[in-house]
């Protein structure tokens, strides 16, 4: 099993960087865990690239997990829905932690 750390900032200026790190995992055998657990902020643009990312190994047959997401990540990931698409458990609603969650 392999693991991917995702770093702290996701905001869209590194959206495209984020993209080009992941995609020649896409075809790599085996469970795959994203490590969220330093997300202090993340912008739409990159949890798109998140969601293509495990929407394009789960139709290629491939396992791919999150660990220690941070609240930031979670309350992001129930604001725009995508919970059950990244394979999230989401515990609370504190959008809080979202930056203009209005």
């Amino acid at each position: 099993m392999s693991t991917v750390e995702l770093g702290e900032d996701l905001g869209i200026e590194s959206s495209t960087e984020l993209k080009n790190r992941l995609s020649p995992l896409v075809a790599e055998a085996g469970e795959l865990t994203l490590d969220a657990s330093q997300v202090g902020r993340i912008h739409t643009a990159s949890m798109q690239v998140l969601c293509a990312f495990v929407q394009a190994r789960r139709e290629a047959g491939l396992g791919t997990g999150f660990h220690g997401c941070t609240a930031t990540f979670r309350d992001a990931a129930h604001l725009l829905g995508v919970t059950q698409a990244l394979g999230l458990d989401v515990p609370h609603d504190n959008l809080k932690s979202v930056e203009n969650a209005a």
